[in-house]
């Protein structure tokens, strides 16, 4: 297990380099690497650790190059829009963003994620898809009667049939 720090990102992504306007899941490598049949890695906090114990073999990254975007939207008395701005997000805001991935990482007694990652995996074992790898796991953590959360029993089980379904 570990979070591939010495590694380099899918070839793929070594063809663009460069600040993207593009959100991440529009950036073209994602895109490319899609019809090869990887997804990008779930955002959800209890998936945080995913990367971290998925099988090698089924994982990979890219560099982010994407803008995070925040918009303000003004209304007019009746809640008409009146105007829309859109700015990227300052880097402070963007390392606020991370802070609670952060936190649940150290908790889970990991070492802190690389920065500037995008991660992409593929499903594992005989299963279509990783949402359906992510079923499964989930459904190993009801038979032992676990709550599917960023606990270290969680982590543990996950890395567990992960393994299984990899060998």
């Amino acid at each position: 297990m570990s979070w591939d720090e010495d590694g380099t990102p899918h070839p793929l992504a070594l063809r663009r380099t460069g600040r993207s306007e593009l959100e991440p899941e529009r950036l073209p490598e994602i895109r490319e690497l899609e019809v090869l049949g990887w997804e990008p890695a779930p955002e959800e906090l209890r998936w945080a650790f995913l990367p971290y114990v998925w099988p090698p073999a089924a994982r990979t990254w890219i560099p982010d190059r994407s803008t995070h975007w925040a918009v303000e939207t003004s209304l007019d008395g009746h809640g008409h829009i009146t105007d829309v701005a859109c700015a990227p997000l300052p880097e402070a805001d963007l390392q606020d963003l991370d802070r609670e991935t952060d936190a649940v990482i150290a908790a889970l007694g990991l070492p802190p994620r690389p920065r500037g990652r995008l991660w992409l995996l593929r499903p594992v074992g005989s299963l279509p898809t990783v949402a359906a790898v992510l079923d499964h796991i989930d459904q190993a953590a009801a038979e032992h009667g676990m709550r599917p959360a960023p606990t270290p029993e969680f982590l543990g089980l996950a890395a567990t049939e992960l393994a299984a379904l990899a060998a």
